[in-house]
């Protein structure tokens, strides 16, 4: 009997022991790891190495949300304690993690498969798992990640190869959050509203000055979030794991830029992400979002330590605080369902202020600027072994560049199909219109609209100056109503508002309203002109004023006839007038 006992503790003692020889295998070394910290893994190693894990794991589930242009599907790791992997089963603090928006910089990629595989196979901060949900997509925009070469990133040191900036339709995914252009941003937001993460990090290299700080950072702290929210992310998330931070070696700053570009002593601005941005999208619908820069000049090794320890410490902050962040979540979707949302002037957008400032240390290095002999601009030369502490001036008060009274909902008519399935990506509820209904609404007329002349991102972006108008308008069966009583109410005004940088008028959606389709031959308009005038004192005023004002467009005599009969009855009454319309009572309408 005691034989038998001691051979099945020899037999217990030997599986512990082949587990811990396994557990330190140097075959769960990473790629990057592998190559001497110098190299980041193409796209069919990244998802071998994602495979290896899960496994190996039954807390690992691998798994795609996606496929892209090219045909590649969209990786997607889901870690969970007791193997929930689907949003309905998790209970947990869900985390979100994004690397490869921009595929020239995979630091969060390589930092992040080391600190999962850290988890679940040699044991080192099982207990985050607890209270946390992981997702984690190690690269995001996988066509631009295979467009894979040395020559990607100019003012990058390392890794030896990377990705391209944009996706094969040549689009920047982290300015596409609202518009939702690529394929890929459109199973990411169905990604997103199914799990809808608590928290959000997405993972980047960052341009621009030398300086001494490996990682930056930008939260959502300067306006464009609920309060509260706000509050515990400046009050409980930043100083902790700025501390811990330091304490690792690896002193934080947030995300800045320079007053003049390159030169740090201009002083430093920061500003309210839009909603293109990822951060400023999860801003948006009430999640916080962390975006990671570490810096570009610092060898690869670095950086993906770096960015290693801030997701590591930010596990370790909602692992403790995930229960005060659910609940703070949890309220702040309550109010934007409330109508006490719509009782205060809506921020559309928000400007830095560049009269007001604060002073801050800023860890850089010495610098000095000569004028080049080859361009006759200013050459700026980092000496990095030359560390310096900068007192300097921040720029972080940022002030709504465009405020509007939200209505109780927004009807779009059912011609604007495309309008209507870019909303339906963001997970937003509508209600379609059944039968035809005449109703008042309010709107916006718009004058002047003037057009960006270089596309950004394959629009053309237009500004105009909106005119309020409230007017009867007929709707088809098939429009849809989207009310504000709901926690996107945010986001969808800033969709819906033309006054916001986010809106799909700003991004070029709506401009054949801009379009004259009708015209009149000059041999009609003659006479008529006439008649107009001779009949309208003020309309005689308003021409005058306006020759005036433009001389050379009233020289020409098709101006000046398309002019009369831009105000005579036969104009397109539709021409310039926002298709969209704001309900101020939804009590009274019938759908």
């Amino acid at each position: 009997m005691r034989l038998r006992k001691l051979q099945l503790l020899f037999y217990l003692f030997f599986i512990l022991t082949v587990s811990f020889i396994k557990a330190q295998d140097p075959n769960w070394e990473t790629y990057y790891e592998k190559s001497g910290f110098l190299e980041t893994p193409r796209y069919e190693q990244t998802v071998e190495f994602c495979q290896r894990l899960a496994d190996h794991s039954p807390v690992v589930h691998y798994t795609n949300f996606g496929v892209s242009p090219q045909g590649r599907l969209l990786p997607l790791l889901i870690v969970d304690k007791d193997g929930h992997f689907t949003p309905e089963k998790s209970s947990k603090t869900v985390l979100l993690i994004e690397s490869g928006i921009h595929p020239g910089e995979p630091d969060g990629k390589d930092a992040v498969l080391m600190l999962i595989r850290d988890i679940v196979v040699h044991k080192k901060y099982n207990d985050l798992l607890e209270n946390i949900t992981i997702l984690f997509i190690p690269i995001f925009n996988v066509d631009g990640h295979e467009r894979f070469g040395p020559y990607n990133r100019i003012n990058q040191n390392g890794p030896k190869e990377m990705g391209w900036r944009t996706t094969a339709q040549n689009l920047n995914l982290n300015r596409d959050f609202v518009k939702a252009d690529a394929p890929e941003m459109q199973v990411w937001l169905k990604l997103f509203n199914e799990w809808k993460p608590h928290f959000f990090i997405d993972c980047h290299s960052t341009d621009g000055a030398d300086y001494q700080y490996t990682i930056t950072y930008m939260i959502e702290t300067l306006g464009n979030m609920d309060n509260n929210l706000t509050h515990w992310l400046s009050d409980v998330y930043e100083p902790s794991v700025s501390k811990k931070m330091v304490e690792s070696g690896f002193p934080t700053f947030p995300y800045v830029t320079f007053r003049q570009w390159h030169d740090i002593r201009s002083g430093l601005r920061t500003g309210a992400a839009p909603g293109m941005l990822s951060q400023g999208y999860c801003a948006l619908l009430n999640r916080p979002g962390l975006l990671i820069e570490s810096h570009m000049l610092k060898d690869y090794k670095t950086r993906v330590e770096g960015t290693y320890n801030m997701i590591l410490y930010t596990m370790n902050i909602l692992s403790k605080e995930g229960d005060k962040l659910k609940d703070l979540i949890d309220k702040a979707d309550n109010y934007c369902a409330s109508a006490e949302l719509r009782k205060e002037p809506f921020p559309l957008g928000f400007r830095i202020s560049n009269t007001d400032s604060i002073m801050v240390d800023f860890k850089g290095v010495e610098y000095d600027i000569s004028t080049s002999d080859l361009t006759g601009g200013p050459w700026f030369h980092y000496y990095p072994e030359r560390p310096i502490t900068y007192s300097l001036p921040l720029f972080n008060k940022n002030i709504p560049s465009a405020t509007t009274m939200l209505p109780e909902a927004y009807i779009i008519p059912a011609e604007w199909t495309e309008i209507i399935g870019r909303i339906k990506c963001h997970g937003i509820a509508m209600y379609p219109v059944r039968e035809k209904i005449n109703i008042e609404i309010e709107t916006y007329v718009f004058e002047n609209p003037v057009w960006s002349i270089m596309p950004n991102e394959g629009h053309h972006n237009v500004n105009a100056e909106a005119i309020p108008v409230i007017m009867k308008r007929e709707f088809a069966a098939g429009s849809v109503i989207i009310p504000m009583d709901q926690p996107s109410a945010r986001l969808i005004a800033r969709m819906l508002e033309p006054k916001s940088n986010d809106s799909f008028l700003y991004w070029g959606f709506f401009n054949a309203i801009f379009e004259q389709k009708e015209y009149a031959e000059t041999y009609v308009m003659e006479p008529l002109a006439r008649k107009m005038l001779n009949n309208d004192e003020t309309l005689r005023q308003e021409f005058e004023e306006a020759k005036q004002k433009n001389p050379d467009f009233f020289k020409q005599q098709w101006n000046i006839l398309n002019w009369f009969y831009q105000r005579s009855d036969y104009r397109d009454h539709n021409k310039n007038v926002y298709p969209v319309g704001r309900i101020k009572d939804l009590s009274t309408i019938v759908y």
